[in-house]
């Protein structure tokens, strides 16, 4: 008898316990610390919106002075600006940008991030903002020999390791070697360590041909068209909000404002 009401009472004491762990999963589930705390709260807490960046320009690249600026750099700012708190900028590997955003490391990844399968299942993303391409970079002097993809076959390719560049080129079976960040992609050319390499128009646009440090390199081949986001936290508040601000941004004019300033004016996706 005494075993049977033993029995009962742990039986009992199991499904309390069962019932209170349930009951401390429910929630927000958008990010927070606390189960009650939503993303842009536990943001607003502590006071910075801390966004992982790689060296990109346009998008963000540091000036004379050693301050990020650019495109996304900017943006984020005022974002940040509006949501009461300061901005903080972490330089990231860029293959690690899943792990570093779950791990709380960075709030957001905000860095011309192409909106691949894998990003869109990973983070909570904003509507796209920006359209971009993957292009192939060649030496100026070859570039004739390299107007479609049966012509680089055999080339050496390189790209940055997690990037959109990287999945279009193991996607036709290319030769890629990965590296840190799409700007040491351009030294592997201009080094004339690697053939040709693939990296975002935009960055092409803006830091090669005439004018710029890789004058000797253009680019030719558009590999595919994409779209760019920001990434938060799965089920994060703030990609709804920052949705939010594009669309303020585009009616009062200022994002636009903006894209002349770094010239990606002509990429812009109306919200």
């Amino acid at each position: 008898m005494k075993r049977r009401v033993l029995s009962m009472l742990l039986c009992a004491g199991l499904v309390v316990t069962i019932l209170a762990g349930c009951g401390s999963k429910a929630g927000s589930g958008s990010g927070g610390d606390d189960a009650e705390t939503s993303d842009m709260e536990y943001v607003k807490d502590k006071g910075t919106l801390v966004v992982g960046i790689t060296n990109f320009e346009p998008m963000d690249y540091k000036d004379e002075s050693g301050e990020w600026i650019g495109f996304d750099a900017d943006l984020a700012r005022a974002f940040a600006e509006e949501l009461g708190v300061e901005v903080e900028f972490v330089e990231i590997d860029w293959d690690n940008k899943i792990l570093e955003l779950e791990g709380k490391t960075i709030d957001c990844v905000w860095n011309g991030m192409t909106l691949t399968e894998e990003v869109t299942s990973s983070m909570e993303c904003t509507d796209a903002y920006l359209e971009n391409a993957q292009v192939v970079v060649v030496p100026s002097d070859v570039a004739d020999q390299y107007q479609d993809e049966d012509s680089f076959a055999d080339l050496s390719f390189a790209a940055e390791a997690g990037s959109a560049g990287e999945e279009e080129l193991e996607a036709r079976g290319l030769n890629v070697t990965p590296v840190t960040a799409q700007a040491d992609a351009l030294m592997e050319v201009a080094a004339g360590t690697s053939d040709a390499a693939v990296i975002d128009l935009l960055m092409a646009a803006a830091m090669i041909g005439e004018g710029t440090s890789y004058a000797d390199l253009t680019y030719t081949v558009h590999l595919n068209s994409e779209e760019y986001g920001v990434g938060f936290r799965k089920e994060s508040d703030l990609a709804a909000e920052l949705n939010d601000f594009f669309a303020a941004s585009y009616e009062d004019g200022s994002i636009r404002e903006l894209a002349e300033k770094y010239g990606v004016q002509a990429a812009l996706i109306q919200q």
